[in-house]
């Protein structure tokens, strides 16, 4: 009785992690579609409040996805929504983890220009078009990080960690590289997805970084307009 249930359980498990795993793929290719039929968004995309709603918009519905995906498991311990047990330890690794990326993205940006492939960044600051910047910086540093953390280091590392956290990690930063459509900046983002996962793994909570990834792109976006 006890293995059959243990056997139910994981083919359950491994049915989500095939969702999961779905769901990324998915994202990924259009992401990467767009990218190379599209091109690259208006330089001043970041100032229309288009951008924002239509940014809200897709995470609200991959948030759907991934919570009816993570339907019948405990949410507080698949998203890993628990305080870590120390949160001093917690900021100190997400320090490292950010010196670490900072240090990666000043390295190969020059060589691949990352950044630049993007193409969100604006020229400069424009206070008539403060409004639908700050709500735009809303959706890229505050809701985007939010769901993101929840898709991957939440459901995602939660699915994968029964193959073992360096596993885990490694897939984590592929798919998290792959999610955003972006070929030279790839490098940079699987080392950010990597980066998180691992602190994920040793503080054993999302919240950390959340954080972390919050800071990171409202920096960035902030620097942007002000450099």
């Amino acid at each position: 009785m006890g293995a059959g249930s243990n056997s139910a359980r994981e083919l359950a498990l491994s049915g989500k992690l095939v969702g999961w795993l779905s769901l990324v793929g998915a994202v990924s290719a259009i992401s990467y579609a767009g990218r190379f039929t599209g091109g690259k968004p208006p330089k001043d995309a970041l100032y229309q409040y288009s951008t924002a709603i239509s940014e809200l918009v897709l995470f609200a519905i991959i948030l759907a996805i991934v919570l009816w995906i993570a339907r019948g498991l405990p949410k507080r311990q698949v998203f890993a929504l628990r305080r870590p047990a120390s949160w001093r330890r917690a900021l100190g690794l997400a320090l490292a983890v950010f010196i670490v990326i900072s240090i990666a993205n000043a390295g190969l940006n020059p060589l691949l220009h990352g950044a630049r492939e993007q193409g969100l960044a604006p020229s400069g600051w424009e206070p008539a078009r403060a409004a639908p910047f700050v709500l735009n910086l809303i959706a890229f540093a505050v809701v985007g990080p939010l769901v993101e953390e929840l898709t991957f280091r939440g459901l995602g590392f939660s699915l994968l960690e029964r193959y073992g956290q360096a596993t885990a990690i490694v897939v984590i930063g592929l798919t998290f590289g792959l999610w955003h459509g972006l070929v030279e900046a790839l490098p940079v983002l699987m080392i950010f997805g990597a980066g998180l996962a691992y602190l994920r793994s040793r503080t054993g909570s999302v919240y950390p970084g959340m954080l972390l990834h919050m800071l990171f792109n409202g920096l960035a976006l902030l620097i942007a307009v002000t450099v």
